[in-house]
């Protein structure tokens, strides 16, 4: 038996990248041209059918002069990355930031606590590929997370002991990033999406670079994701797909997993489906990985040729946790953790996303003072743009540095950020002190991310 690896066509990541993205069936998809009026647009069902492409169309989460409104609007972009060139509507958003998003992935970091403990290195990596898979289930929630204005920050304590900082480094182009760290790991992302919108979907390029770092073993994980698909933006269902190649690399070693997520055939065929092995450095496998990514993953040791060991028997490394019933926006109990207090320092930077008026309008169901607080605060932040290009002035993140390295991806360059440490020193700083200038206690202060503090004030209180 070959490698799942090397069993799809164009395994591959770095290869065949292009051919996985847009590999969802003709035969799931019909235009609903000539009955909606709209061109082009295609209903796509992950349950299967085209007879009901009419029906599908009728079920998205706009009305129908939003739709037209929106259609009208976007049309000329078909083709485009839309990261940061369109104003989106509050209604497609959830109430958290994309730096917020970043955190779920520590829902599960007691996986790493098990990496970091395991003395089989192979084993080791079926550890680390189950906590990144872990975040797909969050991944799959069809709201959009605010784009982060730029200077604005999250952070997170109280889980696993975990010191979690992100921060909005760049505007244009969108870029974050962040440092997470405990007794067993370190965790450095630098992130950039880079979209194409195709009229009813828009294809996600997760471009960036992912370090990870077990401290008892001392080797360095790198992470390569798969694209992501969000199908039926503008009519039907919408629904999010990851087909492609996930490959998480032992830069120390050259040991490697590579997991094949199986893009949605007909009548769901293959939704959610990851598989995939661990590798040695020689790339012969040592263990078979299979499972959802949205429900679990199970792993088995395996020979040379890919078959499961004699005796030996798949075992579950990871389940996704039990989630709320019919959550208005699919939050886990950990996201809500997240958009809450409870993860927060006693002290808080004004800059958290917590604190975003906008953000804290949809959380509480205002969607007209959602999105007049959202215009407020991307005009200040244009308003800032030209002061600064004014006073020809380059912006400077807080808390990480723009290294001179250039990431290599599938879909392009990347300037890499690094964590400069100076979060930990004011951490321990406000710690032991009772007032700090520019902290102040949680929950008390206006959001203020600002690189100049000479203009009105955009925000109101949270």
């Amino acid at each position: 038996m070959a490698p799942v690896g090397d069993q799809k066509p164009g395994s591959g990541f770095f290869a065949s990248f292009a051919s996985t993205i847009s590999s969802f069936g003709s035969a799931m998809s019909k235009s609903v041209n000539g009955m909606l009026g709209y061109e082009g647009l295609e209903v796509i069902n992950p349950e299967g059918g085209t007879e009901d492409a009419e029906v599908e169309a009728q079920k998205g989460r706009w009305k129908q002069e939003d739709r037209d409104s929106f259609w009208k609007m976007m049309q000329n972009y078909v083709g485009a990355d839309v990261t940061s060139v369109v104003t989106l509507p509050v209604l497609i958003f959830e109430p958290m930031t994309m730096l917020q998003k970043m955190a779920e992935l520590m829902e599960y970091s007691h996986l790493l606590e098990l990496a970091d403990e395991c003395e089989d290195p192979h084993m080791r990596l079926v550890y680390a590929a189950a906590w990144f898979i872990s975040l797909y289930y969050a991944i799959q929630r069809t709201w959009k997370p605010f784009n982060p204005i730029l200077g604005e920050t999250y952070e997170m304590v109280n889980h696993c002991g975990i010191t979690f900082i992100a921060e909005q480094v760049s505007h244009h182009p969108p870029m974050s990033a962040a440092h997470a760290e405990n007794e067993h790991f370190v965790y450095d992302i630098t992130s950039k999406l880079k979209t194409k919108f195709l009229g009813n979907s828009v294809d996600i390029y997760p471009v960036g670079r992912t370090r990870l770092t077990l401290k008892k073993s001392g080797v360095v994980l790198d992470l390569v994701p798969p694209p992501s698909k969000a199908n039926n933006i503008i009519f039907g269902r919408t629904w999010v797909d990851s087909p492609g190649d996930m490959i998480l690399t032992n830069l120390t070693t050259g040991e490697k997993v590579v997991l094949y997520f199986q893009p949605c055939g007909w009548f769901g065929a293959g939704r959610f489906e990851v598989d995939g092995y661990v590798y040695n450095a020689e790339e012969e496998p040592k263990y078979l990985m299979s499972g959802k990514w949205n429900e679990f993953m199970s792993y088995q040791p395996c020979d040379s040729e890919g078959e499961p060991t004699p005796g030996s028997e798949l075992k579950e490394v990871w389940r996704a946790a039990e989630a709320p019933k019919n959550d208005k926006f699919q939050y886990t109990y950990f996201a809500h953790k997240l958009n809450s207090f409870d993860t927060a320092p006693k002290k808080l930077l004004p800059s958290d996303s917590r604190l975003r008026p906008d953000r804290v309008a949809l959380e509480q169901g205002d969607l007209s003072k959602a999105g007049s607080e959202k215009s407020r605060l991307e005009e200040r932040q244009r308003a800032e743009k030209k002061t600064r290009e004014a006073k020809k002035e380059q912006y400077k993140p807080k808390w990480f540095d723009l290294t001179n390295e250039i990431g290599s991806t599938p879909w392009g360059d990347l300037e890499v950020y690094k964590y400069n440490g100076e979060y930990e020193k004011r951490r321990a700083e406000v710690d032991n002190s009772d007032s700090v200038e520019e902290e102040t206690e949680t929950n008390s202060t206006e959001f203020n991310p600002w690189q100049y503090n000479d203009f009105p004030s955009s925000s109101s209180h949270a």
